[in-house]
């Protein structure tokens, strides 16, 4: 069943251009110029209840406007959307108590408050008895594991502990559909991984939909069976994990500082990036050799220091791009 579905959506924006220096500034003031920016053009899609989507793309590719579009902040210029079976521009307050947002950019907690008053001032704007709110903080207080802090100031709360109440905060009445963006930026690889952890227990337990946007491989690779790629206000792709993994996501970068030069020139499934004599960057191709013979090949006596990463989202997008405009 579709819970959000989305038919030739299409939104543009006219910016007022401005030239250099005084003259420039009256010109534009007196007799303005406008340019129009086509920041969503035609784009459709499904998504179907329970599933956990990633909507990603690089900045300015149109996430954020379609999002605020899906919400009921913005308003399209063409198309239809339907959340839940709600059209977000005729009934947006219906929409609000019916889904849940987290933008790990932007706080909506009162950072003066802690998070169990947070918590309880959620409940009452969506007019939830205190009561079932009581239940509700203490059920998510067990499952996001937040005892220790939950009567401390959200000022003083790490990066990740805060992430964690936000989240806490965004499911307090119950939402349907969750709209995660950047939910794990700035975070060290550890707080990352318990918060992604905690999501797919959400969409298990709670059967959330959760529709996620991030510029880490790993948020995606981790927690999303399905993508969609933006860029340029268009969808590029729309396809599952397993086979975006296979044709894009196959690739490895391995950055090495060794005490002795290594020749890797005319090895299969290894690409060289970089050589500086004894710092070596390499592109692996995993479906043709594996990391471990890679770092064979490298030879781990030889080895100084040793970094192994994804390929960066913005050049896997690019890839797909370009290959679509073929």
């Amino acid at each position: 069943m579709a819970i959000i579905e989305v038919n030739k959506l299409s939104k543009t924006f006219k910016v007022k251009l401005k030239e250099k220096g005084l003259k420039g500034s009256l010109k534009s003031i007196i007799k303005p110029k406008y340019k129009e920016i086509k920041a969503v053009k035609n784009i459709s899609f499904q998504v179907e209840k329970g599933e956990i989507i990633a909507f990603i793309g690089p900045n300015g590719a149109g996430k954020s406007t379609t999002i605020k579009m899906l919400t009921g902040i913005l308003y399209p210029d063409k198309g239809n959307i339907k959340v839940l079976d709600i059209d977000p521009r005729q009934e947006r307050k219906k929409l609000a108590y019916e889904i849940g947002t987290v933008f790990g950019q932007k706080e909506q907690l009162w950072t003066h408050l802690t998070p169990y008053d947070n918590f309880k001032f959620f409940g009452a704007i969506y007019d939830i008895p205190e009561s079932r709110v009581e239940k509700k903080i203490k059920e998510f207080t067990e499952l996001f594991e937040i005892e220790e802090f939950i009567n401390t100031p959200v000022r003083n709360l790490s990066l990740g502990q805060r992430i964690r109440c936000e989240i806490i905060a965004s499911l307090i009445h119950e939402p349907k559909v969750l709209f995660l963006d950047e939910p794990t930026i700035g975070l060290d690889p550890v707080v990352k991984e318990n918060i992604r952890t905690l999501i797919k227990r959400m969409n298990k337990e709670y059967k959330t939909t959760i529709f996620l946007t991030s510029h880490d491989v790993g948020d995606i690779e981790k927690l999303c069976k399905r993508v969609i790629i933006i860029n340029n206000g268009t969808v590029v792709l729309d396809d599952s994990m397993e086979n975006l993994k296979y044709h894009y996501l196959n690739k490895k970068i391995v950055e090495a500082k060794m005490k002795e030069k290594v020749n890797l020139d005319d090895e299969e499934g290894i690409t060289i990036l970089k050589d500086k004599g004894y710092n070596l960057k390499i592109e692996v191709d995993t479906k043709k050799r594996s990391i471990a013979d890679a770092i064979k090949l490298l030879n781990p006596d030889n080895i100084v220091d040793i970094n192994i990463s994804n390929i960066p989202l913005e050049d896997i997008i690019s890839n797909i791009y370009k290959k679509d405009r073929k």
